[in-house]
């Protein structure tokens, strides 16, 4: 057993603190020049790949304080990314949608995350990678179905924040 597997055994905390590290280095470089970098992505893949939303359920739907998303959805329209469109249910409510300048945006940087997220698994096997993918989908879909107010940026943040000590 090398002397990282030591190290680690049996510490999930460390294993996943470390891919995620690995995980926000690599993508915070892939997706430079997205306004509010990975949070900024999610907030752009969530509209473009989903039916328009108003502001409160995708601030709900991501788990961002509706204050910072504000800011998000104002840098992301600044660049074309999105347009905030009066919903005909409610002339009050505004709902956010994908230019398709911000779908264009949006591929490409899926493909740079995407090849990330290859470098940073790189040494599992193809069929490993397709399982890590799938249980920790699982495993946050249960956390965020229990605990639907866990912010996971401010997880990221924490662990990272931890890590660089």
């Amino acid at each position: 057993m090398a002397s990282t597997e030591r190290l680690s055994a049996g510490n999930l905390g460390w294993s996943l603190g470390m891919v995620l590290r690995a995980w926000q280095e690599e993508v915070d470089e892939a997706l430079r020049g997205m306004p509010g970098s990975s949070r900024g992505f999610h907030v752009l893949a969530a509209v473009a790949h989903g039916e328009p939303q108003r502001q409160r359920a995708l601030a709900d739907r991501l788990v961002i304080d509706r204050t910072v998303l504000v800011y998000l959805l104002d840098d992301l329209a600044e660049v074309g990314l999105i347009e905030r469109r009066p919903d005909p249910q409610d002339r009050r409510a505004r709902l956010i949608v994908a230019t398709e300048h911000g779908r264009q945006v949006l591929a490409e940087a899926e493909s740079r995350v995407a090849a990330a997220e290859e470098r940073i698994l790189g040494g599992l096997t193809p069929d490993e990678r397709a399982a890590l993918r799938e249980i920790t989908m699982r495993a946050a879909a249960t956390i965020h179905e229990a605990r639907p107010r866990t912010d996971p940026c401010a997880a990221v943040e924490s662990v990272l924040d931890v890590s660089s000590s």
